[in-house]
């Protein structure tokens, strides 16, 4: 269920990957996240993801996990759709399944008693139509059908995750779904390439882009679950995201331009939640302190004439992307100082 906008605070949370190669590092990841954010009135803990594992962590068999009704396999070319249900999956699929319930199993062994909010993260529907083949070869993003068959088998499978996720986490009353997307700039604009690499696919029009995400994140929606968007590349079209139904947008504020924060303006004018990543994703040269990222979202509230005090509650700090390009060290110290910055700008 979504918080009341007038009782919330501003979190400190990371977009959702982190550093290390093996199940060891998944665990250590676990307890990092709940030992920096959970119990804390300014942190927001997420579900880990450790894409050094392999194809079956990384973002897009993680998307492919909690799907619906689709069976895929991995082929040299990378993931594609089988044409048959969920029984027709290879077996990297299966494993990719498998492993989404093995770290649930760890998250839900250490996370017990956890109360308050918690995040949870999968790749949207356009970022896996530009990612993942259709049977017969290309993308899914050339076919107006498989598009719409995916997006769907994606919210349904967005339904049962969230209502494991409840049973496995009894406690946590505000529970957010962040869909990764991306692709979706390039989808919009007609930059994805064809299997070929020759050409470029077609862009997908604005109200297809606006009902792919409207079935995902209206699913999120029904069952009790806020939903946001999270993109790290420039030209997303903030518009179309909040019109399809997202009541959070998290941004890489490196990349924005005029209009990205004009849009963001809005969204928090309406009581939306932005997430603003002002932190680095990889090790910086210094350490920034909670001082300088802080300082930064007030520099950017003052560019769009914003009331800090009034729109406090509607910001969350992060990271530009995920972190599992850091080490494990600036991993933990970003989450740190995500929370710390959310701490002074209340």
């Amino acid at each position: 269920m979504s918080a009341d906008p007038a009782t919330r605070v501003p979190l400190g949370t990371g977009v959702g990957s982190l550093p290390g190669t093996d199940q060891a590092a998944y665990d250590e990841g676990v307890r990092v996240v709940l030992d920096e954010l959970g119990g804390h009135e300014r942190g927001l803990p997420f579900l880990p993801e450790v894409p050094g594992r392999g194809v079956t962590a990384a973002m897009t068999g993680r998307g492919l996990a909690v799907l619906a009704e689709l069976g895929a396999d991995l082929q040299p070319a990378g993931w594609r759709l089988t044409g048959g249900g969920a029984e027709s999956s290879g077996v990297d699929h299966r494993r990719a399944r498998s492993l989404l319930a093995q770290d649930l199993d760890a998250l839900e062994e250490r996370a017990e008693g956890l109360t308050g909010a918690f995040k949870v993260q999968v790749a949207g529907p356009w970022t896996l139509a530009a990612t993942v083949e259709r049977p017969r070869g290309d993308k899914v993003l050339a076919d107006h059908g498989a598009r719409r068959e995916l997006a769907q088998a994606l919210a349904e499978g967005v339904a049962t995750h969230v209502a494991d996720l409840r049973r496995r986490l009894p406690g946590v009353e505000r529970l957010v779904l962040q869909v990764d997307e991306p692709a979706l700039a390039a989808v919009a604009g007609a930059r994805v390439p064809t299997a070929s690499g020759f050409g470029r696919h077609r862009a997908v029009d604005r109200p297809e882009l606006a009902a792919g995400l409207e079935a995902v994140l209206g699913a999120a929606r029904d069952a009790g679950v806020e939903p946001w968007v999270h993109a790290c590349a420039p030209d997303v079209p903030w518009g179309l995201v909040r019109g399809a139904g997202a009541r959070g947008l998290l941004v890489d504020a490196d990349v924005l331009g005029p209009a990205d924060l004009d849009e963001l303006a809005t969204a928090l004018e309406a009581g939306e939640v932005v997430g603003l990543g002002v932190l680095p994703s990889t090790d910086p040269a210094r350490d920034p302190g909670h001082e300088q990222p802080t300082e930064r979202v007030l520099r950017l509230l003052e560019v769009v004439g914003l009331d800090p005090a009034e729109v406090a509650g509607s910001l969350v700090i992060t990271t530009g992307c995920g972190l599992a390009g850091a080490s494990p060290a600036w991993a933990r110290r970003a989450l740190l100082l995500a929370r710390s910055a959310a701490a002074g700008l209340g």
